[in-house]
């Protein structure tokens, strides 16, 4: 129903993020993927929803000649905890911290789309609380040590087993957690 729909256009999406890909290819998209580099680097002034939808739109922003058909999707995720954005961790050191600060408490899982052609451009974006349950220094560096955590905002995957074992309960989309709020993403791109 989808691919039918976007036919006429050149889907491409830009995210190294496998999970994304794997998303697209899920909803059966023909598309491109094209990565240009940027510096994700926000106003420190921004909060929740306002930075993921400033970074999203600053991964458009490098792609400046869109063809007519080509429609570009750029997305960003943080994990936000106390007024504070956690992003990907680079060191093993970040990630404990991060995973330490997340144990026993709510956080919440923003993610931003933007959906933008040469003439016109639409940013969304998802929200979704996730509670964890309070976990140890072994659990934590276990899952360091055998999971990759540095690609994923907050440190952890959902899909992986700290969040097999961790998480209480989620309120919201789960996929929003994996890293794409696909519903509303497939929702906007049916009114193409």
């Amino acid at each position: 129903m989808l691919r039918d729909k976007l036919k006429k256009f050149n889907i491409i999406l830009a995210s190294e993020s496998p999970r994304r890909q794997k998303f697209f290819k899920d909803l059966d998209i023909d598309f491109t993927i094209q990565i240009k580099k940027v510096q994700e680097i926000y106003p420190n002034n921004l909060i929740g929803t306002e930075i993921t939808d400033y970074l999203a739109d600053l991964k458009s922003k490098e792609f400046n000649n869109l063809k007519i058909k080509d429609i570009l999707i750029t997305s960003d995720t943080i994990v936000w905890l106390n007024n504070e954005a956690l992003g990907k961790p680079k060191t093993k050191e970040e990630a404990y911290k991060m995973l330490r600060s997340l144990s026993g408490k709510k956080h919440e899982v923003i993610t931003s789309i933007s959906i933008k052609s040469k003439n016109f451009q639409k940013i969304l974006n998802d929200i979704t609380a996730v509670y964890f349950k309070e976990i140890s220094d072994e659990e934590i560096y276990y899952y360091i040590d055998n999971y990759s955590p540095f690609d994923k905002a907050g440190a952890y995957g959902i899909q992986e087993w700290l969040g097999f074992i961790a998480i209480d309960k989620i309120d919201g989309s789960f996929f929003n957690v994996v890293g794409l709020p696909v519903h509303k993403l497939y929702k906007e791109l049916l009114k193409l």
